[in-house]
């Protein structure tokens, strides 16, 4: 092998690469005990990146960088993990891909926040510290190749408020908000527009802060691992079935760790079911990091600081919670189960105790599918104490018909829960009494101060026929525009 090159393409045209070895003039890794040469092979030409974030390395065959920070990628075939050198300090190693943008590139931008909704960059741009003309740019949900400048702005009758505008590209190119002023590249728009106002509601003041992605994975490779490599450190909670935990993995990286009492189901079949879980990616449902696969059980997963729905909406915190914001997280879950409904995939027990909230009201979807699993006798016949009953569709609960339309059913419960700040469903009924009211066409009333608008949401989720309740799609759209229909879709800026 001595002496071996790789060639590779780049823009076109073809180069030698010719990094040091122990033994020959390919990339390497080292281990305690191995020294593992690694052939170049890249996809898409383009070999130099540059780091959008700050990562630490989680095992010894991670690359530690700064953000800022040069690379070159010598392996991107893997998907979520790419090997790297790092042209700052010369060392190698595996880095998270989404960690990565291509040099020079208008993904490398600091303010292009690529493919994120309407709703998401208006959540960022109202937190707390952000300040009149903060902006991000984003990819348009309307206009295919098009782009959004989103400001915050503010004003005496609607305070701190997100003014979008429109960014069009001209067939030669260029690009612009208004034809009178155009530019040849994002990066002089925005360039310009921190200058001057010239026609926008503020000139471009900051550019929006935002909170590190969570990596696809704890790491390349780490997927069954072994229950030594996890440290519990904080009990969040406790269930019929088993336990959640603030834990540690391999020393290095904050997760949640939810441990199944012995006997919950069988580790064949969540082994199974955990493999089609994982490929479930979205930024409204919790990452499935990981998993223990012998009994006890251990199920890895991204930790959210804010822990349950069901507990924070009873908290303090809950308590200060306004229609907006509540609207705002019933419209992230409907996100969320949009995409599972997207999948062919079925949840099974939402509910806003299988919610989980993070810093600024995100939320996020978790538990989705471990329901099916559970081999609990109690529980499988679908009565008694451990079975949602006051969740669960009729169809699911009399006959076992669990679809997605029964999720539709259990989301218009959770709406309940949000409007009542975590108050039980059905008020001094038991879950035998639920079951015959329901089949008898009782529903649950208007909860007091929430909007007629939003029960009826609520009763289209509880048709009795299945098939006549709405999509989480429509659902989500719903939300979404709740507060904003009746205002135009870009701003037209003064003069423009």
């Amino acid at each position: 092998m001595k002496g071996c090159r790789e060639s590779f393409r780049d823009n076109g045209a073809t180069h030698k690469l010719l990094l040091s070895c122990c033994c020959c003039s390919v990339p390497k890794l080292i281990s305690a005990t191995l020294c593992v040469c690694v052939s170049l092979c890249l996809v898409g030409g383009v070999t130099t990146f540059v780091a959008l974030y700050d990562y630490e390395s989680r095992t010894a065959s991670d690359l530690t960088f700064k953000k800022g920070e040069r690379l070159q990628i010598v392996n991107n075939t893997e998907g979520d993990w790419w090997l790297a050198r790092s042209l700052t300090t010369g060392e190698s190693g595996y880095i998270p891909s989404n960690y990565v943008a291509p040099s020079d590139s208008i993904q490398a931008e600091e303010w292009y926040f690529g493919k994120i909704s309407r709703r998401d960059s208006e959540r960022l741009l109202l937190s707390l510290q952000n300040r009149r003309g903060t902006f991000l740019v984003r990819e348009s949900e309307t206009t295919k190749g098009a782009y959004c400048l989103s400001v915050l702005d503010y004003d005496n009758t609607k305070g701190l408020n997100v003014k979008h505008y429109k960014i069009r590209k001209l067939d030669s190119g260029g690009f612009y908000i208004t034809s009178r002023t155009q530019f040849t590249s994002l990066q002089q728009l925005v360039f310009h527009y921190r200058k001057h106002a010239d026609g926008l509601c503020h000139s471009l003041t900051a550019v929006c802060p935002v909170l590190k992605p969570q990596t696809q994975g704890l790491a390349r490779d780490a997927w069954e691992i072994p229950r030594e490599s996890l440290r519990l450190d904080l009990k969040l909670g406790q269930g019929c079935f088993g336990e959640v935990w603030m834990g540690t993995w391999n020393g290095t990286t904050r997760v949640a760790i939810k441990t199944l009492k012995t006997g919950t189901m069988s580790p064949e079949a969540f082994l199974q079911e955990a493999q089609v879980m994982k490929k479930l990616r979205h930024e409204k449902l919790v990452q499935l990091y990981a998993v223990v696969s012998e009994e006890p059980i251990y199920i890895v997963t991204e930790y959210m600081s804010q822990g349950s729905l069901l507990d924070f909406l009873k908290g303090d915190a809950g308590k200060l919670l306004r229609l907006p914001q509540l609207v705002d997280m019933a419209s992230q879950i409907a996100a969320g189960m949009a995409y599972v409904e997207r999948m062919n995939y079925v949840h099974r027990d939402l509910r806003a105790a299988n919610i989980l909230v993070g810093d600024s009201l995100v939320c996020k979807v978790a538990d989705f599918g471990l329901a099916r699993l559970i081999e609990d006798n109690e529980y499988t016949a679908r009565q008694g104490a451990k079975f949602p009953i006051k969740w669960t569709a009729p169809e699911a609960a009399l006959y076992g018909r669990f679809t997605i339309k029964s999720d539709v059913w259990s989301f218009g419960v959770l709406l309940t829960e949000l409007a009542t700040k975590g108050r039980v469903p059905y008020p001094g009924m038991v879950n035998r009494e639920v079951l015959d009211q329901v089949e008898r066409g009782y529903r649950m009333p208007c909860p007091a101060e929430c909007p007629s608008s939003m029960h009826e949401l609520m009763l289209s989720c509880w048709r009795r026929d299945a098939e006549e309740r709405p999509t989480f799609e429509y659902l989500q759209g719903f939300l979404e525009d709740y507060f904003t229909s009746t205002e135009p879709q870009y701003q037209p800026g003064e003069n423009l």
